[in-house]
């Protein structure tokens, strides 16, 4: 961390002030954001991730997200860190919330708090689907809006415009052959809105020394709660407890994957969007599987 960074931290008008420095250490921050651990001398310890000044959306949109999570979360379950800075200083966007030891353990409060956060966030939101802002997910846009068509939104503001952008390298055979049927099968299936992590893989998530789950870096919105399940599966590493967890609180429906391929299509066209490589492929595959599944619904 640049001096004159730390020292705008620190200063009268900083998130820090009156604090005196132990420490600073870099951590892993992302692929888009750098990181740093900073111990206090009075023993408190900080998480900062910093950007240029240009990102300042995207950690203010993280900010509202973990506040929005902390709201509906069980803290017997689940930790969620919670931001107590979120500004400019120095033409660089910062974010600052209390450190958190991540570890790995077994999983099954992980499951149950991501559960109790599914079910109890169902309430007072007018059952519509979307987010009040736009937001991001990763480094792409996640456009805000609201529904109460769940079909409607997945399809038209989540796949949509990352089809859009996936034109550019040849994903151009989905629109029109494809959206009526998805659409009408998401609006048959008719789940509630949940409040959604909305990036959940195992790289967002640990486990507390103490047994409790921690989750970090969401791209919230209101959605099917399948679409955290989905995600779980995308990439792996996620334990059978943690999925009994989830079942304790909050059964998933019997047919719950046969989803999995069609939300998980918006992340990897996010991926093969911002990387390409490999996940080119991976989208053409679950799009063909998408298609074979949905041709039998509606031959």
């Amino acid at each position: 961390m640049q001096m004159n960074l730390l020292e705008k931290i620190l200063s009268q008008k900083g998130p820090l002030y009156g604090e005196k420095v132990s420490a600073v250490k870099p951590v892993h921050g992302g692929c888009i954001h750098n990181a740093w651990k900073i111990t206090l001398e009075s023993g408190r310890e900080v998480f900062v991730k910093t950007s240029p000044s240009k990102c300042f959306k995207m950690l203010e949109f993280e900010a509202q997200g973990l506040n929005a999570i902390n709201q509906k979360i069980n803290k017997d379950f689940l930790i969620v860190p919670k931001p107590f800075s979120v500004e400019i200083l120095d033409n660089t966007a910062i974010l600052l919330m209390p450190w958190l030891d991540l570890q790995q353990g077994d999983e099954r409060k992980l499951g149950q708090g991501l559960a109790i956060l599914h079910k109890h966030s169902t309430d007072n939101n007018e059952n519509r689907f979307g987010w009040d802002t736009d937001g991001f997910i990763g480094y792409s846009p996640q456009l805000g809006g609201w529904s109460e068509s769940w079909g409607e939104f997945f399809v038209n503001m989540r796949l949509g415009p990352q089809i859009k952008m996936a034109n550019k390298w040849g994903f151009n055979c989905i629109n029109k052959e494809i959206y009526p049927k998805l659409i009408q099968y998401l609006e048959r299936h008719n789940p509630m809105p949940s409040l959604v992590h909305g990036d959940l893989w195992k790289g967002n998530c640990a486990i507390h020394k103490n047994g409790k789950g921690i989750i970090f870096d969401p791209a919230v919105w209101f959605a099917d709660r399948e679409v955290d399940i989905a995600m779980t599966h995308l990439f792996g590493g996620f334990s059978n407890s943690f999925y009994e967890g989830y079942e304790e609180i909050w059964k998933l429906p019997d047919d719950n994957k046969e989803r999995i391929d069609i939300y998980n299509l918006y992340h990897l066209l996010n991926h093969a969007n911002l990387f390409g490589g490999n996940y080119k492929e991976s989208c053409f595959l679950s799009l063909r599987k998408i298609k074979k599944f949905l041709d039998k619904r509606f031959f």
